[in-house]
């Protein structure tokens, strides 16, 4: 378990963690998720005593990660994949890392046919692609086959079958009892991959839970209604005081009511229904939600192909 209490960080005038609490909890997959500039990199890094926090504190398994006798067995972490001297090989460098804590060479071997560098073991780490140094990152963070991970964007740079394959061990390792916390820019691949997530913003706790409450706090409790008499059932849902919207012939959307209700009116009514939806966000969806105040850096507008600009010898 990961326990987090009131943590500030602060770098000059910028506070990057500001009075920052949550737990993460064994036996689940722990999405961290927040727009850039949110703090959840040094949030990490002030987890794994790699940075001190101005107040609060943190516990990995009830003891601070200074305290911990064998880090490397307890606690795994990939916060930087390339941070990994370039000169060695892949083999040589978590061999290095094994020495330290009395890890024997089968485990150095297993793991690199695990994370699939067996034909790369070799050869020096400088020459790695992005994917091959998250591989890597990934076999270093299991080396000591820690009961906690930390993991920082870890399928940054794998192609679509090495993203399949982390997620599903990720999946693999959470219900073997451990605590997996894993920070992602990647909307779609967590909402698949965690069972929970802690959202945060300008260092800030915006919210927390499982994966399907926060995406209900930001879902507006529509529900699509398709029949052959909407406009009977709308003027007796306006009537009631929901909010009705005709989104095309035979076909609304309904907002201040559940299914169940807007079904007992039309039963009542004697109206048909073909189709009785309760609209749900996505987590992206959600996640821009109740992100929105909290987003540092703001992109401009997009130029539209009349904007664009023209190049020599282009038409338009």
């Amino acid at each position: 378990m990961i326990e987090a209490s009131g943590l500030v960080k602060r770098y000059g005038a910028k506070t990057a963690v500001d009075d920052l609490s949550f737990v993460v909890r064994p036996g689940v997959v722990t999405g961290f998720l927040g727009p850039n500039g949110s703090g959840k990199s040094t949030t990490m890094r002030l987890l794994l005593g790699l940075d001190r926090p101005d107040a609060g504190g943190s516990t990995i398994n009830g003891h601070a990660y200074r305290d911990l006798p064998a880090p490397l067995c307890e606690v795994g972490a990939l916060l930087e994949a390339r941070a990994v001297h370039t000169g060695r090989s892949a083999r040589s460098h978590l061999l290095a890392m094994a020495a330290t804590h009395g890890i024997g060479r089968r485990r150095v071997d297993e793991l690199i046919g695990m994370v699939g560098l067996e034909d790369v073991a070799g050869k020096r780490v400088g020459g790695f692609s992005l994917g091959m140094g998250q591989r890597l990152g990934i076999a270093a963070a299991l080396l000591g086959d820690p009961q906690v991970l930390l993991l920082d964007e870890p399928v940054n740079g794998l192609d679509p079958e090495g993203i399949l394959w982390i997620r599903n061990l990720l999946k693999a390792l959470a219900a073997q009892g451990r605590t997996v916390f894993v920070s992602s820019h990647l909307m779609s691949e967590m909402a698949v991959t965690a069972s929970e997530v802690i959202v945060v913003g300008r260092g800030r706790l915006i919210t927390s839970g499982t994966v399907s409450e926060v995406i209900g706090r930001a879902t507006s409790g529509a529900v699509l209604v398709r029949t052959e008499e909407a406009d009977r059932l709308a003027d007796l849902l306006t009537a009631s005081g929901q909010h009705v919207e005709h989104v095309s012939p035979g076909t609304l959307i309904v907002q201040g009511a559940d299914s169940a209700t807007i079904g007992r009116l039309a039963a009542r009514e004697a109206i048909a229904l073909i189709e009785l939806t309760p609209q749900q966000a996505t987590l992206e969806e959600a996640f821009m939600e109740i992100t929105r105040e909290a987003v540092e850096f703001h992109g401009g507008t997009p130029p539209t192909a009349v904007d664009a600009p023209v190049t020599v010898g282009e038409s338009r």
